[in-house]
């Protein structure tokens, strides 16, 4: 079985950014008129957003610094392998 690259946070995450949207939208038509603590809903929304946002690029750096070691350990390799056939083929 194939594991989903989403997680629950990233699925909050994204029902968060539609909710504001449309949240937005209705607000801007004046279809929506809210009371002053529910206007602060969106704003903990893109507060929760942009932790969401900060946890996924220290993710993805991370993801990216094994990447790039795994490159300079098979140049590496590469490099002895070319060596050792050259000595071997002369």
């Amino acid at each position: 079985m194939k594991k989903s690259k989403y997680n629950f946070w990233d699925i909050l995450a994204w029902i968060c950014v539609i909710g504001i949207f449309i949240w937005l939208i209705l607000k801007v038509l004046g279809i929506i008129n809210t009371p002053v603590l529910l206007e602060f809903a969106p704003y903990f929304g893109a507060t929760y957003l942009a932790g969401w946002f900060i946890h996924e690029l220290k993710d993805n750096s991370k993801r990216l610094i094994n990447f790039e070691r795994f490159q300079k350990e098979t140049i590496k390799e590469m490099h002895n392998l070319k060596l050792n056939y050259t000595k071997n083929h002369k």
